[in-house]
């Protein structure tokens, strides 16, 4: 297989929302990929021993019961996100590039024109994030196994379970806004 980045050097790894109150399963239920914050790991660690721009996104909640909240310990990083980033960009929405500061200016300023999606939730701020990137004409790449989902309720009061949402997202994202990959083609 081809490698999937054109320019791997000039490639941003956007690290969203891996935070520790993501791993409140009685706040936000069941998870798939338990494998997701290892392949975070090694897409940080590969990023910063090729000196590539790497991004952390942080989800600073301001809804009254959230565990991102800024002032609770589920704020933090988890510990796969080690070190110092190039940006820290903090939000409140599920888009990264509705954050402080400007991710879009940044990464114009940088001369930046791929991007690379991981982090938490696949169907939320990764999502969203990446269909924000395809739109603003970034070429992205959506590490989808170094994301992972929560069950949700559909409408019905039924359970959609992650790996169906994950499949949905990755269908709905692949060819339109983001190239969906495994890891293991961003660590040739």
């Amino acid at each position: 297989m081809p490698a999937p980045l054109d320019n791997p050097a000039r490639a941003a790894l956007l690290v969203v929302d891996v935070q520790r109150g993501l791993d409140d399963v009685d706040h936000w239920g069941a998870r798939n990929n338990p494998a997701c914050e290892d392949n975070i790991a090694a897409l940080i660690a590969r990023w910063r021993s090729e000196g590539r721009p790497l991004v952390y996104i942080r989800h600073d909640s301001v809804e009254p019961d959230s565990p991102l909240a800024p002032d609770l310990p589920g704020n933090a990083f988890k510990d796969v996100v080690t070190g110092e980033p190039d940006l820290l960009v903090r939000k409140e929405v599920n888009s990264a590039f509705y954050g402080t500061p400007d991710l879009h200016a940044w990464l114009q300023q940088q001369g930046i024109e791929e991007v690379v999606i991981c982090g938490i939730t696949t169907n939320q701020c990764c999502e969203t994030t990446a269909r924000m990137a395809g739109n603003l004409g970034y070429r992205t790449l959506f590490a989808v196994d170094a994301t992972h989902a929560f069950d949700r309720r559909d409408l019905d009061g039924g359970v959609i379970p992650a790996d169906e949402i994950v499949r949905v997202t990755a269908a709905n994202l692949e060819g339109e806004f983001a190239t969906v990959v495994p890891t293991a083609a961003l660590m040739d």
